[in-house]
């Protein structure tokens, strides 16, 4: 772990006595990737450049109040290519986050992430963690080395709303990107390339970051309480298996069966409409709920929720994405496990 200090906006933090710190836990993704080629934004390699090594190329974000410091300390959690997020990783960010934010000199914790489980990783920490404090992903559409990288401005973004976020006692999980705060439990990566690759359907962004400043707009959802499961529930040495099916046409149940002969015990099914689902695929899953395997539906497209209806006879998952859904399943048997 490293530790610099860098002049920071934070408004009247210091005349207000809070502490001004912030931790940054790399894991790795397209925002410390690097290509071949200047300019390539779709060959390069995920993971390549270490949390220090981000955060001492970057130089202070607009509206910096002169008279006070705020000390980042760096640590790498993890260096991976999101798309192979893992179990073990989760757990470890989770008990790093929850030690850095548990810390009174620490006014948030920023994580560096890729894009392509973010919104599963977010959605975790939201579960298990609901910090008082400002927990902010951040990531990048582009490699570090890129012509216009776009990692560097989303990192100052999120430390800024760890900063001002505390300052005004917003706290909650968090990703900041592309100029725009958004909620961990709605966030979903809509598009492959852009650089506002994110959205949060129906509900939209919670803020802007405009020239160093966090400007609201809407009701900043309620953080800790009751619903933080705790970092107990990450504690089983082995997770229980959950998988996602889909509903499309032609579908059958035949990959059903062959979870269920696999020892499945929780099910996603991404769903068509308004969480419709193929009669002969609905015939299997209730078969498995039957037979003790929890059962999700979600939405395959990226905007909406499922609107309940008298005749539903498996559950939604409401507006979240199905792997959102396929997390909250997780949580849900891990709560819920012997011992």
């Amino acid at each position: 772990m490293t530790s610099r200090t860098a002049a920071l906006t934070g408004g009247d933090a210091s005349a207000s006595g809070l502490p001004r710190r912030v931790v940054v836990l790399g894991t790795g993704g397209t925002i410390a990737g690097t290509s071949a080629r200047p300019g390539d934004h779709v060959g390069y390699t995920a993971a390549q450049r270490g949390i220090e090594e981000l955060l001492g190329s970057l130089g202070p974000p607009l509206g910096v109040e002169r008279s006070a410091s705020l000390a980042l300390e760096a640590e790498q959690v993890a260096q991976i290519d999101s798309k192979d997020m893992s179990h073990a990783v989760w757990r470890r960010l989770a008990e790093r986050a929850a030690w850095h934010l548990a810390r009174p000199d620490v006014v948030g914790v920023v994580v560096t992430h890729g894009t392509d489980t973010l919104e599963e990783t977010a959605y975790l920490l939201h579960r298990v963690l609901a910090p008082d404090k400002p927990l902010v992903l951040t990531a990048a559409m582009r490699p570090a080395d890129a012509l216009m990288p776009d990692g560097p401005q989303n990192l100052l973004d999120a430390i800024t709303v760890g900063v001002q976020g505390a300052s005004a006692g917003l706290g909650g999980v968090l990703l900041a990107m592309s100029g725009r705060v958004w909620a961990a439990a709605e966030v979903r990566k809509v598009h492959p390339y852009r650089l506002d690759a994110f959205d949060a359907g129906d509900a939209g962004p919670l803020a802007h970051i405009e020239q160093g400043a966090l400007r609201r707009l809407r009701t900043w959802p309620a953080a800790g309480g009751p619903a933080a499961l705790g970092l107990q529930v990450l504690a089983a040495d082995i997770w229980p298996e959950v998988q996602i099916v889909t509903s499309h046409a032609g579908a059958d149940g035949r990959i059903v069966e062959l979870l269920l002969d696999a020892g499945v015990q929780g099910l996603v099914v991404a769903c068509t409409g308004n969480g419709s689902i193929h009669q002969a695929l609905l015939a299997e899953l209730l078969r498995a709920q039957q037979r003790g395997v929890l059962v999700l539906r979600a939405l395959r497209q990226g905007s909406g929720c499922i609107v309940p209806g008298g005749a539903s006879v498996l559950a939604d998952a409401g507006s979240l994405t199905p792997s959102q859904a396929r997390v909250e399943l997780l949580l849900r048997l891990l709560a819920h496990q012997p011992g």
